[in-house]
């Protein structure tokens, strides 16, 4: 394998513990848990692993002798910068339970364990990937195990290596999978135990156990220098206005984050749109507001950054969106009219076909972004909101809106544009060494966990804005953070989603500085990410997590 300078550096870097984790470990149980919500249907889907309870490891005496175990890993969903590392700390804390034990990971992601297609990580390849970006030791896939069919062909699998545990690192629906998988093995006493890690750049995956899912550090620093980059640039050339759409479809976690570290003109933040029920009309009055007060300083230049899934969070683009998800849903009579028809005549079509508010909505639009609401719908039936050029319908309709005004002589400076979307830049880079750190905390926690013949547990590691050394690890049961939702018509448990709390400390800080951050220029260039030197500068976690621990 080739490698870069910068590689060969990472390949000595060793991630920082927990000092729980680095002698002998006694596990401390503490109180039987419940679900976040719908206890009873919960419990009733989950009886094996519902109400165990929370883990925390603590420093213990050098224990009894112990025996090999051999484990499989999971890559599930997109990736996120760590994945390696976790995978390394499983690798090194099942060889230091005993050496001869083994590591097998399935490949391009759960899909691989059905299909029954793997390899045994050695530690020669181990050492290829720690604290390097990406997914591609074993590759990742978004096949999702809900069907017992898929369950008890990775138990032949299972069977077959001699596995004593699954580890599962992905999102909320992984997890989610995890947890199902943890249940039905359990049910069957298979002998298999199943642990999941959090994984996730867009942060919706924490909660009181989870102070943070891994990869959202790096890739909110790398897009942060890329932000003020371009903001550096604005202030340069002090001519465009830049719109940068960011990753998080359901969550402004990422948007919010990269605001506090670089004080851009204009945050949206799409819960903040949802609970006050903005309509496009009212976001692009704020926006072109903040365009006008600055051209009045003499500003024609500044920053917004947009979250990928504000689209959905407006109310009568949600509305929107849900008449054209029924009108072109794959396979319906109105779906095959609709691609008979000659692509100039679509738009008027669908509109006819709309109710009235909506069809008012539709037309408004840019006809690039109403092509763009028709397109092919994702495996769900969904409209791709990523397709969706959500900056350049705010870009056209806040340009569309000063027009107006200057008609009114209500603004007489300039407005041009430049157009951004920042998702795949992020989600593989080098991991910081906090999420270098974090990551090989939590596989060295999943293997204490699957040690102690646990499953149901994500691994947990808290207390994360103190030296690495304190934190906090441990497993918190994955039925405690259930809840029941409607997913394709049927409610289902899943994964209780953590969007951007609007009484949080992170959100009311950005809220108290925002007008200030829109009339000035406060720009902050936070540069790339900090690999080598003082600590200050190469360890801190997220503004977001500083702000909700302070």
């Amino acid at each position: 394998m080739n490698i870069s300078a910068l590689q060969k550096e990472r390949a000595n870097y060793q991630p920082k513990l927990p000092k729980s984790l680095k002698g002998a470990v006694k596990l401390v149980e503490g109180d039987k848990t419940e679900s976040v919500a719908d206890p009873k249907e919960i419990e009733k889907l989950f009886p094996n692993t519902y109400g165990m309870p929370l883990i925390t490891f603590e420093q213990g005496d050098n224990g009894a002798q112990s025996v090999p175990v051999n484990v499989g890993v999971i890559l599930s969903g997109g990736q996120a910068p760590g994945g390696h590392n976790v995978i390394s700390g499983i690798f090194d804390g099942i060889k230091k339970i005993h050496s001869e034990s083994k590591l097998y990971g399935f490949l391009g992601g759960p899909g691989g364990l059905v299909d029954h297609k793997y390899m045994e990580l050695t530690a020669e390849i181990i050492d290829e990937y720690r604290n390097t970006g990406g997914f591609d030791i074993i590759g990742s896939g978004r096949t999702k195990l809900e069907e017992e069919a898929q369950f008890d062909k990775g138990l032949e699998i299972a069977n077959d290596l001699n596995l004593n545990a699954l580890v599962i690192i992905g999102g909320d629906d992984s997890n989610t999978n995890a947890c199902v998988l943890a249940e039905y093995y359990a049910q069957k006493n298979a002998g298999v135990q199943v642990i999941g890690c959090p994984k996730t750049i867009d942060g919706d995956l924490k909660n009181e156990m989870i102070e943070t899912s891994f990869g959202f550090d790096t890739a909110t620093k790398v897009y942060s220098e890329l932000i003020g980059n371009i903001q550096r640039d604005a202030n340069s050339a002090k001519k465009y206005w830049h719109f940068i759409k960011l990753m998080g479809r359901s969550a402004s976690h990422i948007g919010l984050e990269c605001s506090l570290k670089t004080q851009p003109n204009i945050t949206l933040i799409s819960e903040e749109v949802a609970a006050k029920q903005q309509t496009l009309s009212e976001i692009v009055e704020y926006m072109a507001g903040a365009v006008s007060q600055r051209a009045d300083n003499g500003e024609n230049f500044g920053v917004a950054l947009i979250p990928e899934g504000l689209i959905e969070f407006i109310p009568e683009m949600k509305i929107l969106i849900a008449e054209l998800n029924d009108l072109l849903a794959e396979g319906t009579e109105s779906e095959k009219e609709f691609k008979m028809l000659r692509k100039s005549h679509r738009l008027e079509w669908v509109a006819s076909h709309l109710t009235e508010d909506s069809a008012k909505v539709f037309k408004s639009l840019p006809s690039g972004i109403a092509t763009q609401l028709t397109l092919d719908r994702d495996p769900h039936g969904n409209v791709q909101v990523s397709l969706i050029e959500t900056e350049k319908l705010l870009g056209e309709m806040v340009k569309e809106k000063l027009s107006q005004l200057k008609k009114e002589g209500k603004f007489s400076g300039k407005f041009s544009t430049q157009y951004h979307f920042f998702g795949y830049e992020g989600r593989c880079a080098a991991p910081s060494n906090f999420d270098a750190d974090y990551c090989y905390s939590l596989g060295y926690t999943a293997s204490v966990l699957i040690a102690e013949g646990k499953t149901g547990y994500m691994a947990s590691v808290r207390n994360l804005t103190a030296p690495a050394e304190e934190w906090v690890a441990g497993g918190v049961p994955v039925t405690m953070m259930m809840n029941m939702e409607k997913r394709h018509g049927h409610m289902k448990p899943v994964i209780q989603k953590a969007l951007v709390e609007l009484e949080g400390a992170p959100y009311k800080y950005f809220v108290s500085k925002r007008g200030e951050w829109a009339l000035g220029t406060h720009y902050i260039y936070p540069g790339p990410i900090q690999y080598f030197g003082p600590t200050e500068v190469c360890d801190q976690p997220t503004e977001t997590l500083k702000l909700e621990k302070a």
